[in-house]
């Protein structure tokens, strides 16, 4: 037997191309956050280990991958925010102020 997740087409999002509506998806699967046990794990085309989180709509799985960035804007989601963007527009999410984002000095 078939499952209906089959036939679904599959879309890896980076923070970058996170649109509104998929933000929206995101925030109402994990109201409180996902986890590690959320957390997908698999190789992409160049054998880079990518870390993901899952969320489907009626025709696609969006694989979304995770990040701090990802993290602090589903923290701080208002869906007011965006009401002025189209639900596709990736310019709509921009990336939130974190406070280590001088990490790449250690």
């Amino acid at each position: 037997m078939k499952n209906r997740n089959d036939n679904l087409k599959r879309v890896i999002v980076d923070f970058k191309k996170l649109t509104p509506e998929i933000l929206a998806l995101l925030v109402e699967k994990y109201p409180d956050g996902y986890d590690d046990d959320h957390i997908i794990s698999f190789r992409n085309q160049h054998n880079e280990i990518i870390e993901a989180v899952e969320v489907t709509t009626a025709d696609t799985k969006y694989l979304v991958k995770v990040s701090t960035k990802l993290a602090v804007t589903m923290e701080n989601y208002d869906e007011d925010d965006y009401e002025d963007f189209d639900n596709d527009d990736p310019e709509a999410v921009q990336p939130p102020d974190t406070e280590d984002s001088d990490d790449d000095n250690d």
